[in-house]
Parts: C-alpha cells; sequence; structure tokens
C-alpha cells in the first residue's frame, strides 16, 4: 500500500529522457522489462520501416516509441482521474480512501504494462514484414501457433486458437515470457490482467483485478453504480473494455504517441495536434441503459480532437502514402521475398517464428545483413536497390480507382512508354476513415448544463459534423521499374 501511495504522488526508479515527450519516469518493474532482451530488440527495428530512406530524420525505433505509448497511456489515465477529482470537489468534498487509491494504482500500473508491450511482437521492418508474400505463408502455417506457445497451457488467453497469425499475436507471446521473467507480486500485479488488456487476447481477470474494477467503477459512477442494466453488467468487463481502448482504440495512446514521434522525426508538421490539450478534455463516461463504460470528451475538447484526426489523416496521405515511400515499401516487400528463397535464410526465419529462444534475433539487421549478401551476388536484384537506393521511377498518381481502372491504366502507361506491361508497377494504400464516424460514436461528448451542473452524454456526431466528412481513400502510384530490373 505505501508503494503505491508513493507511485501515485510521482515516486519513480529511474528517468528516461525522450525527444518527444521529455522525461519520462519508470518503476522498478518497468525498467526490468526493458532490460530483457525480447524488449531491447525493438532497439534494432525502425518505427516506420524504411521511411528514413525519404525523410531522412525518420530512424526513430520501435524502442522509444514503446517507451513513449506506456508514458501517454498512463497520462491518459491520471489525466482523467485528476479532471474527476476536480470536478467532484467544485460540488462537494471528495477524500480518497486506500482503498480506491490502490484501485487507481493497479489500474495504472497495467496500462503502463500493457502499452508499454503493445509492439514488442514487431519483427523486420514492423508492418512490412508481414506484408511479404512469403512472410504471410510462413506466419498462416499449421501449427504455427502450437510451436510458438510449445509446453504452455494458451486456454486462458485464447480460448479458440488463432488460424492465422499477425504481430499482435507475438506482442502477447513476447509479454507472457517477459512478464514470467519479473517478481511481479513485489509490484502486486498479475500477469493475465496485463494481457487481458493486449490485443487479440480473452482473459478472465484475476480475482484482485475484480476487486479493484469494483472499487473503481463505485467511486468513478457513485450513484449510478448499481443503475439499470447495470446491476447486471460484468463490473470487471467493462473496466477491463475501457483500459483496453486506452492501449488500442480511436483515441488511444499508440496513435497518439506515433504521429507525434513520426512527424518529429519526419521534420513535417502536419501530424500535429495539442496532445496536453486534448488530454485535459478527456473524461470518463458511462450509461446505465446500455450499460457502458468507455471514454467521454468534454464539448470544449472536440477541437483538439478533430485536430487529432485530422492530423491522423494527413499523415496516412503525405508522409505514409509518400510516392516515394510506397515506392521503397514495394522493393522492401520483394526483397524480403527474395532473400527467403535461399533455404538457410527461410529456415532461420522459419525457426524464429517458431521458437521465443530465437524471436529476438529477428531484427532489421539481419535483413540487411541478407540484402547486402543478395546484391554482391545478384546486382540485377530488390536487395541491391534496397541497400544502395535505387528508388522505382514514378510515373503518374490516381485516386479511388478500383481494379479494373487500375489494370487499364497499367496497361495504357505501358503503351506510352513503349514497353512491357509487367515493367509498370502499381502500389496502393487504402487509408480506411469510412469508419471513423461509427468508431467515434464510441466514444461520447460530455455536455454539462449550465444551471444544473447535470451531465449529459451524447453521441459525438450529433454534435460535431467533422466526424462524417471522412471515406475510405485509395491512392495509387504507378512505377516503372527501375533499368536493373526489368529483366526480371
Amino acid at each position: 500500500m505505501r508503494r503505491a501511495i508513493d507511485d501515485l504522488l510521482g515516486a519513480y526508479d529511474k528517468l528516461i529522457m525522450d525527444p518527444v515527450h521529455g522525461g519520462i519516469p519508470l518503476y522498478r518493474h518497468e525498467i526490468q522489462v526493458i532490460d530483457h532482451p525480447l524488449f531491447q530488440r525493438l532497439r534494432n527495428i525502425c518505427q516506420n520501416d524504411i521511411l528514413s530512406l525519404v525523410f531522412p530524420g525518420a530512424t526513430h525505433s520501435r524502442f522509444l516509441h514503446s517507451i513513449g505509448v506506456m508514458h501517454v497511456g498512463s497520462r491518459m489515465f491520471r489525466s482523467m482521474i485528476n479532471a474527476y477529482l476536480r470536478e467532484r470537489q467544485l460540488s462537494s468534498q471528495v477524500t480518497l480512501t486506500m482503498t480506491q487509491l490502490d484501485a487507481i494504482d493497479y489500474l495504472a500500473k497495467i496500462i503502463r504494462l500493457a502499452c508499454l508491450l503493445h509492439d514488442s511482437g514487431h519483427s523486420s521492418f514492423s508492418h512490412q514484414f508481414t506484408q511479404a508474400a512469403k512472410i504471410r505463408d510462413l506466419m498462416a502455417r499449421p501449427g504455427r501457433f502450437e510451436d510458438l506457445w510449445k509446453g504452455v497451457d494458451t486456454r486462458t488467453i485464447y480460448p479458440e486458437t488463432p488460424t492465422e497469425l499477425e504481430h499482435e499475436h507475438y506482442s502477447v507471446r513476447v509479454a507472457f515470457d517477459v512478464l514470467n521473467s519479473l517478481n511481479l507480486d513485489d509490484a502486486g500485479l498479475q500477469r493475465d490482467d496485463v494481457l487481458g488488456i493486449m490485443e487479440t487476447t480473452s482473459v478472465t481477470p484475476s480475482e484482485r483485478f475484480c476487486q479493484h474494477a469494483e472499487t473503481f467503477w463505485a467511486f468513478i459512477a457513485g450513484a449510478d453504480a448499481n443503475a439499470g442494466a447495470l446491476q447486471t453488467a460484468s463490473t470487471p468487463r467493462l473496466v477491463m473494455d475501457l483500459l483496453s481502448s486506452i492501449v488500442s482504440g480511436e483515441i488511444d495512446a499508440d496513435r497518439a504517441d506515433y504521429m507525434l514521434r513520426d512527424g518529429f522525426h519526419s521534420s513535417v508538421t502536419i501530424g500535429g495536434f495539442n496532445l496536453d490539450h486534448l488530454l485535459s478534455n478527456l473524461r470518463f463516461g458511462w450509461t446505465v441503459d446500455e450499460p457502458w463504460l468507455g471514454l467521454a470528451i468534454t464539448q470544449k475538447g472536440l477541437g483538439a480532437l478533430e485536430d487529432f484526426v485530422y492530423s491522423r489523416y494527413q499523415m496516412y496521405r503525405k508522409v505514409y502514402a509518400h510516392k516515394t515511400a510506397l515506392g521503397f515499401d514495394w522493393l522492401l516487400r520483394e526483397a524480403i521475398n527474395e532473400v527467403l528463397a535461399d533455404p538457410d535464410t527461410f529456415e532461420w526465419v522459419d525457426l524464429c517464428l517458431s521458437d521465443m529462444s530465437y524471436f529476438a534475433d529477428l531484427t532489421d539487421n539481419f535483413f540487411w545483413e541478407a540484402f547486402r549478401r543478395k546484391a554482391r551476388k545478384q546486382p540485377e536484384s530488390y536487395s541491391k536497390c534496397i541497400v544502395d537506393r535505387v528508388k522505382l521511377e514514378h510515373l503518374d498518381t490516381r485516386e479511388n480507382l478500383d481494379a479494373d481502372a487500375q489494370k487499364a491504366h497499367r496497361a495504357y502507361l505501358a503503351t506510352a512508354l513503349g514497353t512491357d506491361e509487367s515493367d509498370v508497377v502499381t502500389c496502393t494504400m487504402r487509408a480506411r476513415f469510412s469508419n471513423i464516424q461509427d468508431n467515434f460514436n464510441g466514444i461520447k461528448v460530455l455536455i454539462s448544463e449550465p444551471v444544473t451542473r447535470q451531465r449529459a452524454l451524447k453521441r459525438i456526431t450529433d454534435v460535431s459534423a467533422f466526424f462524417t466528412k471522412f471515406e475510405d481513400g485509395t491512392i495509387t502510384h504507378f512505377y516503372q521499374r527501375p533499368s536493373l530490373l526489368r529483366q526480371h
């Protein structure tokens, strides 16, 4: 209990200096997570695959991003707690009990750990790794999940066996090993409670979590705690869903950090938004009829939320879908497929994807060395393009073309160039923004009546028309292969 009070008052064991957030405090058990080899490997995985070939400053790693997400997630939760206490104290004297302090501290700590470990399963070159065709085939191999979890009963984490693994499944697997290596009892934490708020899992909360969730819910909802449908609702599940939304949701710590971090290191301003203003206007929201417990935002904070969404939209269009960047992503995927044609490389990657004893070796450095070996032996190769930064020659960009229109335009360009159609490459990024309206309706706007001070929650699209303006957009870039590849 003394440790919980110290932590809530700001006691920490180490401070990491971050170029985006400044000083980030760490607790003892978090330092042990960061020092684990499976987490240290993230130093050698770039946040944005090979975006640095276009934006030279974008060499930042998954390592610091993960620590930044932990920091933002902690700030989100504590900001909502602080705002709640301020508003309660305006109308009545509020005194936190030791039980309530302990519950808040417990939930804050598992949010921090889940955020810290949320990307720990990323492999070489982050998202581009799993988009390479041969890697997709490897990760979908029958029995892969069983090999990865050999000797572990996974039924408390995954009631059903996943058929095709994603990096989120590997993050859970890494988190399982890392957390098992710690003495979590010293921190008063339960491993499965952390895993339970990470993506892909379905975990029954521990008895400790359930007790803290009941305490937290009674503290936050007050008279509403046992009203309406909430009488029969699973309070631990409501609280766990709330915490999950902080780790991975529409307003989550992951997006908040990577937009600021990618914008900062890419030296662009379109990824900027006022994080302090956004966090200061987040609130806990609940309704007794659904029942629902989740994030709410004050009406005056809508501008900050709109900036957050628009910044994300612009980062996809102007940075992630940049014509040169998408061209290099295509070359990278082909280079990965190319080096996996070597049986030794293929068998090693296969082993790393099945055994945590070797997974730490699967970093960007491994493939960079494979690319260099291939480039030396075969100068006319995709690997040579990556090593020497030989880019695809951009021809044209079109938006919202369907598959038939893309094929027709590709044929037209080949004819105009007098080249074979196979020499014209298309790279497409689909920005999925049509679900913004539906997803953000899960985040309520908190309306305070000026006279009665009564709280009312409204759907976000009933208050702001901004979130109805977004649609899915497909950006297609057309390229000609570099001359050294045209005989392929």
